[in-house]
């Protein structure tokens, strides 16, 4: 599975680093096989119900950030989650449509912005595809990587790309924490919350 990820990051251009010695704890995971999904292992399922009903678990927001050129790439992701404490990973989920994935893949870097209450309109503008869509946006370079860490944001996770893994229409990006932080002034107004299609935020 390793071998994968590294073809898919020389792919498109992506820095590699050579595989992890075996004292690293990572290296003696099993290693399952990749493979297509057959047409007779497809669900019956309709992908407007699919939707509906995985709609219902709600998730907090971020926008992932990459260096890059002619300027910096970024796209608004509510699939993300924490994967490991030792070694210290985190994973998205993205489309393999997505125009701004092979920058990010091509920069091999990334940085996870955790949204706070008040900055659904900021997520909508990395939503969109296409344009610039950091014009107006203050951001400064995330220590380790120089990935964009936003402003105002309660926590930023700044990572180097791991391994990449096929998920259906979507791929999995694994990636090795470098540095992380919070403010704790935008921490206060809580997390920005997705759920059934709508914003909101968590509350007593």
């Amino acid at each position: 599975m390793a071998a994968t990820a590294v073809r898919y990051l020389r792919s498109v251009g992506a820095p590699t680093t050579a595989a992890p010695p075996a004292t690293d704890p990572a290296a003696a995971l099993p290693r399952p096989a990749l493979r297509a999904v057959r047409e007779d292992e497809r669900a019956p399922l309709d992908p407007a119900e699919f939707r509906s009903v995985l709609g219902h678990f709600a998730s907090g927001v971020t926008i992932i950030t990459s260096p890059g050129e002619p300027g910096p790439a970024g796209f608004a992701c509510q699939s993300f989650a924490s994967l490991s404490l030792d070694p210290p990973l985190v994973a998205f989920m993205v489309a393999r449509t997505s125009t701004t994935w092979p920058r990010i893949a091509r920069a091999g870097v990334f940085c996870v912005n955790i949204l706070g209450a008040g900055q659904g309109e900021l997520c909508r503008g990395f939503a969109v595809s296409g344009g610039d869509k950091f014009a107006g946006v203050s951001y400064g370079p995330a220590p380790a990587t120089g990935s964009p860490r936003l402003a105002e944001v309660p926590a930023w996770i700044d990572c180097t790309i791991q391994a990449v893994h096929t998920g259906g229409d979507h791929l999995i990006v694994v990636g090795r924490v470098d540095a992380l932080g919070t403010d704790r002034a935008a921490a206060e107004s809580g997390p920005l919350l997705f759920h059934r299609g709508t914003f909101g935020h968590f509350g007593p």
